[in-house]
């Protein structure tokens, strides 16, 4: 495992990072470039989208011949760690979910006439996207197979009925990727489908509120009810819905984690310029112990969850699923993201809880980390799975020259 970086990747990062000091920080710390769900207004995001392409720095987790800046896994750790410096970076690069998980498994499973009407108005920035998976009870979670949204034959179509929420982006999705069940087996029981919002036979029921800051388009419940979707709008082919799931959401919680990492970066750097000046009963912070051991704590956090999201990429980049790594990048990374902010707002005091920082604003997003994408005991389950069906071989190491 060499996690060295190419210098084109670190060309990149150099780059946003500029961009990020110079461009996307002084709009994050204006209260009037907010929309009123928490998130970046229109038009200030467009401004800024316009510039990110103007310096190439668009798309990069997809294929140069996509549109996109064609790097592996191990590159977007790096990049979307720097991107996720500000609250507002992802969406800015058009590397924000769940819109790149939804153009990196269209780009990866799309027929070339899927590609044309729904991936590319979403690289070009012209549209935005859902994912359409989870239900309420007794509906599927975590658990597909409880899935009770149903699609049906009709001649050459499909008729699609049935009930989702807490749906990512769907207020303001224009494409969208739906779960449903078409027969009972257990492994070949669902498909996945592409359908456009002006579909007829769908509703968003209502947008749901939520504890913490919004994605665009927030988080939605939406009912089926005869939404009308032809045969060559399934993705990938009928019966392997599970397969499209296991193709995005693998990668999507680890861009979550990159993304994640670089929020958890951003509560330390705000929490160590402040200790350096604020003093208390003649001391300063950051020369008390108790402040020491909360900053050393974070940043050795910090470099562990780096250390596991980078193993999980160089798993996926040499063609492994790389399941372990990323259920333990994920449980490590969300709570240290709530870790972080927690500490951080501890250290600024009345500051950290005021609008004065971001810090509120990522300690209310922050909670959603040990939910979204799998809840952290659904991930530990699926670590102890591994553990009984491995035992000891759950801690081995590759070894140079053995075949895989």
């Amino acid at each position: 495992m060499d996690f060295t970086i190419s210098p084109e990747v670190e060309g990149l990062r150099m780059r946003i990072a500029r961009f990020m000091e110079d461009r996307i920080l002084p709009v994050e710390s204006d209260r009037a470039a907010y929309d009123s769900h928490g998130n970046i207004a229109g038009a200030p995001l467009q401004a800024l989208r316009g510039e990110a392409r103007a310096e190439g720095l668009w798309c990069l987790q997809l294929r140069r011949e996509t549109g996109g800046g064609g790097l592996g896994k191990t590159g977007m750790a790096v990049v979307y760690e720097e991107m996720n410096r500000s609250i507002f970076g992802p969406v800015v690069f058009n590397s924000a979910a769940p819109d790149d998980g939804n153009m990196m498994v269209l780009e990866s499973l799309g027929t070339d006439t899927q590609k044309a009407r729904f991936l590319a108005p979403l690289v070009d920035g012209k549209s935005r996207s859902a994912f359409a998976m989870t239900e309420p009870h007794p509906g599927g979670g975590s658990d597909p197979g409880m899935m009770q949204t149903r699609a049906v034959r009709d001649g050459g179509d499909w008729i699609v009925s049935g009930h989702k929420w807490f749906i990512t982006g769907a207020e303001g999705a224009e494409v969208f990727i739906l779960l449903a069940r078409t027969s009972d087996d257990a492994r070949r029981g669902h498909t996945a489908f592409l359908f456009h919002r002006d579909d007829p036979g769908w509703e968003i029921v209502r947008r749901i509120p939520i504890m913490g800051p919004e994605e665009h388009g927030g988080h939605c419940e939406l009912r089926f009810d005869g939404l009308r979707i032809p045969k060559e709008n399934v993705l990938l082919e009928e019966g392997r819905g599970l397969k499209v799931v296991q193709t995005r959401l693998g990668t999507a919680r680890l861009t979550h984690c990159m993304r994640w990492l670089g929020l958890a970066k951003r509560c330390v750097e705000i929490a160590t310029e402040y200790s350096a000046h604020r003093e208390g009963f003649g001391v300063r912070l950051a020369d008390r112990e108790s402040v020491q051991v909360m900053l050393g704590d974070l940043a050795m956090r910090i470099e562990i969850g780096r250390l596991l999201v980078m193993k999980a990429a160089w798993e996926i980049d040499r063609g492994g699923y790389a399941q372990k790594e990323v259920s333990m990048a994920k449980i490590h990374v969300a709570n240290l993201l709530h870790a972080a902010a927690d500490t951080a707002i501890q250290i600024n005091g009345a500051r950290g809880y005021s609008q004065d920082t971001p810090l509120e604003w990522i300690y209310r997003y922050a909670r959603q980390a040990r939910l979204v994408d799998g809840a952290d005991e659904v991930h530990k389950m699926l670590l102890n799975r591994h553990l009984t069906e491995q035992g000891r071989g759950f801690w081995s190491w590759d070894v140079a020259g053995d075949a895989d």
